[in-house]
């Protein structure tokens, strides 16, 4: 059997569950402060991850993942560094009925990290099909193995099978994580060591009990909801969680308090400042923004030497001052449109654009490669596509040619317009007209890695 090299323990373990839009990075400190020992992201998808750029948030002292949407996927700190465990894969138990693929991903993820590798799986409806399943699991190298004890289709309020998770504890050498005791054993911390003994198992993974008070990993008992909520909240502010993440989890907490005149509030709350001023903390929200702000801006003065930026060659690179102000140009003809006919008139490659985002603030910087050569605003903006005009712009600008302002003549864009005015309609012969509108319709570049993806923001 492969062993990792590095080893997490799973023995005797308080474990916050993965739970869907719940296993934030606020959820999983205050589950930390709690008395958790291992915490759970939420369940994310590998493909969204793929898709994602690992960010240094040096505002938030956080690792960010981020999507090309912007939207960040995950966030880490160093508070939970050795103690967070990142799930993914298909939802739910997705993965039950194909036993080939769970071996073949366990074993592929076992060989290709050092990393200690978990597995959670729900029962199978026989003990007999769960039991051979878990030992294909174990011999894959797994360190532990989480079972939450009901079937798949099987819901919270049907009773979780301590039975057969004991079977499977006493089956497998590996450390079995046991899971699914919310709703009919766990009520407190005394029965979180209760369920681990009636299952048999190393460890206890809660789930829906610690989304309603994350302090039930107390020994001495859990804290009142009022000071748990207002506690989550100092962390979603101050690590800049979105508000509806914030909001969803608070509404578990309250649950059948959400008809309650401060569940009207939160219900009502559209912005995290909304959210606070509900629980009485409208100052610290002032204060932690004004600070996350002046933290922010500090890091923008700084020269790239001080903020121990990859020192990039950019020589060669033609570079202006410039910012693409929609206003002053035609909603038909935008300077990306006129640089894409210019080197299609030329019979250049078409251009490529290299757009990234800087962390701190958001804003977006393109470089443009044209005929072997790079151009690239000097000014950031607040989209990619903004961006990605004014590069257009440095490039026509540097060559003197015509970039679709308004009263200005581009004589090959309104040429092909008038020839197309000429042309009989009703003739079969003729071809759709190349106007603005129709060459932009589904245009093509060539991304970094030689992949092709539509155009947008044209």
């Amino acid at each position: 059997m492969i062993v990792n090299n590095l080893s997490l323990c799973y023995h005797n373990k308080l474990i916050l569950a993965p739970m869907v839009r719940v296993g934030t990075l606020p959820m999983r400190l205050l589950a930390l402060d709690y008395g958790a020992d291992i915490v759970y992201c939420e369940e994310l998808i590998d493909l969204k991850m793929l898709q994602c750029k690992r960010v240094v948030n040096e505002a938030l002292s956080t690792v960010d993942f981020v999507a090309p949407d912007d939207r960040v996927v995950f966030r880490t700190c160093e508070r939970e560094q050795s103690k967070v465990v990142f799930q993914m894969g298909g939802m739910g138990a997705a993965l039950l009925s194909d036993p080939d693929k769970i071996e073949k991903i366990l074993s592929t993820l076992v060989k290709g990290t050092r990393r200690p590798v978990t597995c959670k799986i729900r029962i199978l409806p026989s003990l007999e099909d769960t039991l051979s399943l878990v030992k294909r699991i174990e011999r894959t190298g797994i360190a532990a193995i989480a079972v939450h004890g009901r079937k798949r289709e099987e819901r919270p309020q049907h009773p979780v099978s301590c039975e057969a998770i004991k079977a499977i504890a006493e089956t497998l050498s590996i450390p079995v994580i046991a899971n699914g005791g919310s709703h009919d054993h766990i009520q407190g911390y005394l029965d979180i060591e209760d369920f681990r003994r009636a299952t048999a198992a190393s460890s206890v993974m809660v789930a829906r009990a610690a989304m309603w008070n994350p302090s039930i990993f107390l020994r001495e008992g859990p804290r009142p909801l009022e000071e748990v909520m207002q506690k989550y909240i100092r962390y979603a502010v101050q690590y800049d969680n979105h508000y509806t993440n914030t909001k969803y989890c608070l509404c578990q907490m309250l649950r059948e308090q959400l008809e309650s005149p401060q569940g009207r509030l939160l219900h009502a709350a559209q912005s995290s400042q909304e959210i606070c001023e509900a629980f009485g903390l409208g100052a610290f929200y002032e204060e932690t923004t004004r600070d996350l702000d002046a933290r922010r801006a500090k890091l923008l003065a700084r020269s790239p030497e001080e903020a121990e930026e990859p020192a990039e060659d950019t020589s060669g690179i033609i570079k202006m001052a410039i910012k693409f102000d929609r206003r002053a140009y035609s909603p038909q003809i935008t300077p990306k449109m006129c640089l894409l006919e210019w080197c299609r008139r030329e019979k250049l490659a078409q251009p490529v654009y290299e757009t990234v985002q800087r962390p701190l603030d958001r804003l977006f910087s393109s470089v443009v490669t044209v005929a072997e050569r790079k151009y690239q605003s000097t000014l950031w903006d607040k989209s990619k596509k903004l961006a990605e005009q004014a590069a257009a712009i440095v490039c026509l600008r540097s060559q003197g040619l015509p970039e679709g302002r308004l009263g200005e003549e581009s004589p090959s864009l309104h040429k092909r317009k008038r020839e197309a005015l000429d042309q009989d309609p009703g003739d079969p012969t003729t071809q759709e007209p190349a106007v603005p509108g129709e060459l932009c319709k589904k245009p093509f570049v060539a991304l970094a890695g030689g992949q092709e993806s539509p155009l947008e923001g044209w």
